[in-house]
Protein backbone atom coordinates (compact mmCIF):
# COMPACT_ATOMS: atom_id res chain seq x y z
CA UNK A 1 0.00 0.00 0.00
CA UNK A 2 2.93 2.36 0.60
CA UNK A 3 4.53 1.69 -2.80
CA UNK A 4 1.93 3.58 -4.90
CA UNK A 5 2.17 6.54 -2.54
CA UNK A 6 5.97 6.63 -2.89
CA UNK A 7 5.65 6.33 -6.67
CA UNK A 8 3.26 9.29 -6.86
CA UNK A 9 5.47 11.35 -4.56
CA UNK A 10 8.41 10.60 -6.88
CA UNK A 11 6.37 11.66 -9.93
CA UNK A 12 5.32 14.86 -8.15
CA UNK A 13 8.96 15.68 -7.33
CA UNK A 14 10.02 15.09 -10.95
CA UNK A 15 7.17 17.26 -12.22
CA UNK A 16 7.86 20.05 -9.75
CA UNK A 17 11.58 20.06 -10.57
CA UNK A 18 10.71 20.66 -14.22
CA UNK A 19 8.04 23.18 -13.34
CA UNK A 20 10.38 25.47 -11.43
CA UNK A 21 12.91 25.76 -14.25
CA UNK A 22 12.59 29.07 -16.07
CA UNK A 23 13.43 30.29 -19.54
CA UNK A 24 14.99 33.76 -19.59
CA UNK A 25 15.25 35.75 -22.81
CA UNK A 26 18.45 37.72 -22.36
CA UNK A 27 17.64 41.43 -22.49
CA UNK A 28 13.89 40.70 -22.34
CA UNK A 29 12.14 42.54 -25.22
CA UNK A 30 15.39 44.28 -26.30
CA UNK A 31 17.01 40.85 -26.68
CA UNK A 32 20.80 40.43 -27.15
CA UNK A 33 21.49 43.77 -28.75
CA UNK A 34 23.66 46.85 -28.36
CA UNK A 35 20.82 48.96 -26.90
CA UNK A 36 20.20 46.89 -23.75
CA UNK A 37 21.68 47.25 -20.25
CA UNK A 38 22.61 43.65 -19.46
CA UNK A 39 23.99 44.46 -16.02
CA UNK A 40 20.56 45.73 -14.96
CA UNK A 41 18.79 42.91 -16.79
CA UNK A 42 20.81 40.19 -15.04
CA UNK A 43 20.12 41.70 -11.60
CA UNK A 44 16.32 41.46 -12.09
CA UNK A 45 16.28 37.67 -11.90
CA UNK A 46 17.36 34.82 -9.68
CA UNK A 47 18.93 32.08 -11.78
CA UNK A 48 18.80 28.43 -10.74
CA UNK A 49 20.25 25.17 -12.01
CA UNK A 50 17.94 23.93 -14.76
CA UNK A 51 17.01 27.39 -16.04
CA UNK A 52 17.68 28.25 -19.68
CA UNK A 53 19.07 31.46 -21.16
CA UNK A 54 17.86 32.33 -24.67
CA UNK A 55 19.97 34.76 -26.67
CA UNK A 56 17.98 36.18 -29.60
CA UNK A 57 19.78 38.35 -32.17
CA UNK A 58 20.36 38.77 -35.88
CA UNK A 59 22.76 36.02 -36.92
CA UNK A 60 26.04 37.52 -38.13
CA UNK A 61 25.56 40.82 -36.26
CA UNK A 62 26.27 39.37 -32.80
CA UNK A 63 27.45 36.20 -31.13
CA UNK A 64 27.61 34.78 -27.62
CA UNK A 65 30.81 33.66 -25.94
CA UNK A 66 30.73 31.98 -22.57
CA UNK A 67 34.04 32.97 -21.02
CA UNK A 68 36.09 32.97 -17.85
CA UNK A 69 36.05 36.01 -15.56
CA UNK A 70 39.37 37.45 -16.82
CA UNK A 71 38.11 37.35 -20.42
CA UNK A 72 34.84 38.98 -19.34
CA UNK A 73 36.75 41.80 -17.66
CA UNK A 74 39.16 42.36 -20.57
CA UNK A 75 36.58 41.86 -23.35
CA UNK A 76 39.26 39.99 -25.26
CA UNK A 77 37.70 36.81 -26.63
CA UNK A 78 40.97 35.45 -28.02
CA UNK A 79 41.54 33.46 -24.80
CA UNK A 80 39.47 32.06 -21.96
CA UNK A 81 36.51 31.02 -24.12
CA UNK A 82 34.46 28.11 -22.76
CA UNK A 83 31.83 27.98 -25.54
CA UNK A 84 30.74 29.95 -28.61
CA UNK A 85 27.26 30.39 -30.05
CA UNK A 86 26.31 32.06 -33.32
CA UNK A 87 22.85 30.81 -34.35
CA UNK A 88 20.84 33.94 -33.51
CA UNK A 89 18.61 31.86 -31.23
CA UNK A 90 21.03 30.27 -28.77
CA UNK A 91 19.62 28.31 -25.84
CA UNK A 92 21.99 27.64 -22.98
CA UNK A 93 20.92 25.43 -20.09
CA UNK A 94 22.38 26.49 -16.77
CA UNK A 95 23.38 23.02 -15.60
CA UNK A 96 25.71 23.88 -12.69
CA UNK A 97 25.59 26.12 -9.63
CA UNK A 98 28.40 28.58 -10.44
CA UNK A 99 29.10 31.97 -12.01
CA UNK A 100 28.58 32.24 -15.75
CA UNK A 101 30.22 35.03 -17.79
CA UNK A 102 28.95 36.04 -21.27
CA UNK A 103 30.17 38.50 -23.88
CA UNK A 104 29.49 39.42 -27.49
CA UNK A 105 32.83 39.07 -29.27
CA UNK A 106 31.93 41.17 -32.32
CA UNK A 107 34.29 44.18 -32.53
CA UNK A 108 33.58 46.71 -29.78
CA UNK A 109 30.28 45.19 -28.61
CA UNK A 110 31.61 43.81 -25.33
CA UNK A 111 33.25 47.11 -24.36
CA UNK A 112 30.01 48.80 -25.46
CA UNK A 113 28.04 46.86 -22.86
CA UNK A 114 27.15 43.53 -24.44
CA UNK A 115 28.33 41.48 -21.50
CA UNK A 116 27.00 40.23 -18.19
CA UNK A 117 27.52 37.59 -15.57
CA UNK A 118 25.14 35.65 -13.37
CA UNK A 119 25.54 33.57 -10.23
CA UNK A 120 23.47 30.41 -10.64
CA UNK A 121 22.24 28.74 -7.45
CA UNK A 122 20.94 25.24 -6.76
CA UNK A 123 17.20 25.06 -7.38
Amino acid sequence: MGEPKIFFMFLAMVFLKGAVSKVHTVGDELQWNTGANFGSWSQKYNFSVGDTLVFKYVKGQHNVYEVIEATYRSCNGSTGVLATYESGNDQIELDQARKYWFICNVGGHCLGGMRFFIDVKES
